[in-house]
């Protein structure tokens, strides 16, 4: 029990340490910063405001450089979110060509095991052969069958 308070207690003291570091690395800049301050007013400058005032430009000119930026970095965004849109749907169409043809690849290679392999598949191929014959020839005989029905009228 006395040890881990002991490694808790280093541990905590560490990073105590860095801390107390770090705050008197800071205070000692802000004393710097001040004491050149306070040189200089000692030597006689006086500070104006127009010195301490930072140089920000008036805001019409911020307004139009906004605006600017902003029409600028619209359009760059639009064209490549346009750019990859595009280029994204070309790949995706062709990958799915590539994997279509694969697909009827395998299909044909399938078909031909099968029909190679069972004599079934070759009796049934005829006999949807004779099915689609026997659909041709009652179709041209009802065609010919409107044909006379025109005639005759």
């Amino acid at each position: 029990m006395e040890i881990s308070l002991v490694l808790s207690f280093r541990k905590n003291n560490k990073d105590m340490s860095i801390l107390l570091i770090l705050f008197f690395i800071s205070l000692f800049g802000i004393i710097i910063m001040i004491g050149r301050k306070l040189v200089l007013l000692n030597n006689g400058h006086i500070l104006n405001k127009e010195e301490i005032f930072f140089g920000i430009p008036h805001l019409e000119k911020i307004k139009q450089n906004t605006i600017q930026n902003i029409k600028k970095y619209g359009h760059i965004g639009l064209v490549e979110t346009l750019r990859f849109h595009i280029r994204s749907s070309n790949f995706l169409k062709s990958k799915y060509e590539e994997i279509k043809n694969k697909i009827k690849d395998m299909q044909v290679k399938n078909q031909g095991l099968l029909n190679s392999g069972s004599g079934e598949k070759v009796e049934a191929s005829k006999f949807l052969k004779m099915i689609s014959e026997y659909k041709n020839k009652i179709r041209e005989i009802k065609h010919k069958i409107h044909e006379e029905e025109k005639r005759t009228e």
